[in-house]
């Protein structure tokens, strides 16, 4: 499967929901933020939003510091 992450193009294995994309980047249960083809998702609703070949997908992670 093939996908846009931040601006580079992966392969990755054939992933159904953005859930499984998650589970496969290793991102934290909390802190990310990841958007589809430029709409946020919320992460209620990772598991049902399916992904497909060529989608694009930024993904955020908050970082604290002072």
């Amino acid at each position: 499967m093939r996908l846009l992450i931040n601006g580079q193009e992966k392969q990755a294995p054939p992933l159904s929901t953005v859930a499984e994309l998650a589970e496969w980047l290793k991102l934290p249960a909390f802190g990310c933020a990841i958007e589809l083809n430029s709409e946020v998702i919320r992460r209620n609703d990772h598991q049902t939003t399916p992904l497909k070949d060529g989608d694009r997908l930024e993904v955020v992670r908050l970082v604290g510091g002072g």
